[in-house]
């Protein structure tokens, strides 16, 4: 009868009986090591490896493409941002956004804020479908989730505010 006893890890099916004696069919590692294998990076003349930063450029503008996202990053960010414009620096298309691209796979988070009205559970599943389409599309990794941390609603008016904090930046800047 302990013959008979067969842990679930150790077969592949349910095992066969026949007769007295429980036959089990062994699972083989090849099948996770496959199931792993990213097909659009790894190939048999070679790998492509897309570093963190390439993937959270893509998803950093898909993300400001969807209507409703006002800017990316949360508070300290977006200051660090503007003293940087305000140095003659670009936008730095990463701001609010964190990669991990690991086996053939990215795990994204995104900080937005959002504009006053949008329906923010709406907007942040825009935000991820817009996200996996140009991530999956432009590099072959598999998106395998993509979390959405809305830091603050910007309210109508707030435009004049975000732009009189510049220009001081850039008055004390210049003494």
């Amino acid at each position: 009868m302990a013959d008979n006893n067969i842990k679930n890890n150790d077969v592949k099916n349910a095992p066969a009986k026949s007769g007295n004696k429980t036959e089990a069919t062994p699972v083989s590692n090849d099948v996770a090591v496959q199931e792993q294998r990213n097909e659009n990076l790894s190939t048999d003349h070679g790998t492509t490896t897309i570093d963190d930063t390439v993937v959270a450029k893509i998803a950093g503008i898909a993300a400001r493409e969807v209507s409703g996202v006002d800017s990316l990053g949360g508070g300290g960010a977006r200051m660090l941002g503007s003293i940087r414009e305000s140095f003659g620096g670009s936008e730095d298309v990463r701001q609010g956004v964190n990669v991990d691209v690991d086996e053939g796979s990215a795990n994204i988070d995104v900080a937005i804020n959002a504009e006053y009205g949008v329906a923010i559970h709406e907007l942040a599943e825009a935000i991820r479908r817009n996200i996996i389409n140009a991530v999956e599309r432009m590099t072959g990794l598999n998106v395998e989730a993509v979390d959405v941390t809305v830091h603050d609603v910007k309210l109508p008016g707030e435009d004049d505010d975000d732009q009189d904090e510049q220009q001081a930046i850039s008055q004390n800047q210049g003494r």
